[in-house]
């Protein structure tokens, strides 16, 4: 505790005995200051217990006494010491009914005592105040390092709550509450999930205050409660909240900010150790995709638990910036098809944000989550029907729903993102896997989606996959000497194709059609023949002529 003014008054070398403000000993003093001026407010910051002898004042003067006291009261003075025998035997009258008017703690100073051993008192009790509230703070961070290797990140809050009076959180990257001491204390730590998030988005280490403030019907959100950012990066991973009924001392204090080193400590890697396991986690994959299970199980050991045993689903996502530059890099370097680089965690926001979402959801429910940077690409591991699976649907499910109308279909936007699905596979078909996951990326990138699941694709229909400039311009070449056949006025070969392609070769059928002799149809079909260089009665040319027709049909 600080010195207050009733340690003062008991302390027995300084005699000092109270005049006025018997009931108000108990406040803290911040320091004890000498001045003589008759106006010292200007020099006051609040809190001291203010010595004088009365040299430049008229210490009867009641009006005089009365106006003093008041701008020192207004000034944050916490008591006023009077030397007697010096300018006055005894302390004035007029200064006692002023100080008692005002409420302001009133000592008087015996002769014998200077103002100077005052002065050493209260500077010796903060020292030794401050001394206790390191000592104790270096108590309380042994206490919460052995309760962190111990239980971990809940037992370093429990311990912290105890250590501050109050209550402790832990948030995830999404601002979900992670753990809570007490845990009753978990209703109130959900209430600021908001403030977390807007804390997220100001560069680490940042810090905010929230609540203090009385409410009758609401008595617990009167906590004063500080939010801390926890990590290294620029943007922060998680956040710690730390409520309690009044503003920290310097004690908690201490205890809070270890709390924080401890929980970056045990939530973040350092920057080696992230990059070492983003090499094993590419090393599994690649091990999964070139059909070796086996050797992916070794090397993974316990790092995923159970996933590779686990049907799982691959889910590869693309951001539009991705795109974006592999396409100007293949302009610029004709395309030869090598690795962009880069780490679309660190440098694409959508990417990011889609790995956040996917590992704090399999955080959890404590599943195990494979997030793989490959290029400009991000390649997830996930169980199947399990919470990580379920976060990237949402997440793709509200880009979606957020999307402008007027977006195009190819998906430009550097801020879109794509995401392709595949079935549930095992480790042993995890090729496959990926495969579909790209075929998936592929179509959604076409209809121009933010997330397609392979069993969408295989259960819908080919057409919408022609909607593709390639496939276009294949089948405008294939019939273009069709039309320009028709243009003339000869015939209507393209039609005639049309139907009779629609009629699965039928003569009859398709010459009714378009009410036409059917030996006028087979003269025309013949004409096709003549024309294209083909055979009809080639299944790969009746294939592709239907197809371009499809590629070709207004929508």
């Amino acid at each position: 505790m600080p010195p207050t003014l009733a340690s003062l008054v008991h302390h027995s070398a300084l005699k000092l005995t109270v005049r006025a403000g018997e009931d108000r000993l108990d406040v803290p003093v911040r320091w004890a200051h000498v001045s003589e001026l008759a106006d010292p407010v200007p020099y006051m910051e609040g809190g001291e217990l203010l010595l004088i002898t009365a040299l430049q004042l008229d210490a009867e003067d009641p009006a005089a006494m009365r106006r003093y006291v008041k701008r020192l009261v207004g000034a944050g003075v916490v008591g006023l010491g009077f030397a007697v025998g010096v300018n006055y035997d005894h302390v004035p009258e007029a200064l006692v009914d002023a100080a008692r008017q005002e409420g302001l703690p009133l000592l008087e100073v015996p002769r014998r005592t200077p103002f100077l051993a005052i002065s050493k008192a209260v500077s010796a009790a903060i020292a030794a105040d401050q001394y206790r509230a390191v000592t104790a703070g270096f108590a309380a961070q042994r206490e919460l390092t052995r309760r962190t290797l111990a239980d971990g990140p809940e037992g370093l809050l429990a311990a912290l709550a105890a250590q501050v009076d109050g209550w402790a959180a832990l948030y995830d990257a999404s601002g979900a509450v992670v753990a809570t001491a007490p845990e009753w204390a978990g209703r109130r730590a959900a209430r600021l999930t908001a403030d977390v998030q807007r804390l997220r988005e100001r560069p680490a280490p940042a810090s905010s205050v929230v609540g203090g403030a009385h409410n009758a019907e609401h008595p617990e959100n009167a906590d004063r409660v500080e939010l801390h950012s926890l990590g290294t990066s620029r943007r922060p991973r998680s956040a710690l909240a730390v409520g309690t009924a009044a503003a920290l001392g310097t004690a908690e204090r201490y205890a809070v900010h270890s709390a924080i080193a401890l929980l970056t400590l045990t939530t973040e890697r350092s920057r080696s150790l992230h990059e070492a396991g983003l090499r094993i986690d590419a090393a599994v994959l690649r091990m999964l995709l070139a059909g070796e299970p086996d050797h992916a199980r070794t090397v993974a050991g316990d790092l995923y638990g159970g996933l590779l045993d686990a049907p799982f689903r691959v889910i590869v996502a693309e951001s539009g910036a991705a795109r974006n530059r592999a396409s100007t890099a293949a302009q610029a370097a004709g395309d030869t098809g090598g690795d962009p680089g880069g780490d679309p965690l660190g440098t694409l926001g959508t990417l990011g944000a889609l790995a956040e979402a996917a590992e704090a959801a399999a955080a959890r429910s404590g599943e195990a989550v494979l997030v793989v940077p490959e290029g400009e690409r991000l390649v997830l591991l996930a169980t199947d029907g399990g919470a990580a699976v379920a976060a990237c649907v949402e997440h793709a499910s509200a880009l979606e729903a957020a999307r402008p109308s007027s977006e195009s279909r190819a998906g430009g936007d550097e801020e879109s993102l794509v995401v392709g699905l595949s079935a549930p596979s095992g480790p042993i078909a995890a090729a496959t896997a990926y495969k579909q996951a790209q075929q998936a990326l592929s179509v959604a990138r076409r209809r121009g989606r933010v997330c397609v699941e392979h069993e969408h694709v295989a259960a819908g229909s080919v057409l919408p996959l022609l909607a593709d400039d390639a496939v276009r311009a294949f089948a405008d070449g294939l019939l273009r000497a069709l039309r320009d056949h028709d243009a003339t006025g000869r015939g209507d070969l393209v039609a005639s194709v049309r139907a009779w392609l629609s009629r699965h070769g039928q003569w009859d059928a398709a010459a009714a059609d378009l009410g036409v002799h059917r030996h006028t149809l087979r003269y025309r079909m013949r004409r096709v023949e003549e024309i294209l260089g083909r055979s009809l009665d080639d299944p790969d040319v009746r294939m592709e002529l239907w197809l371009a027709l499809k590629a070709t049909a207004p929508e």
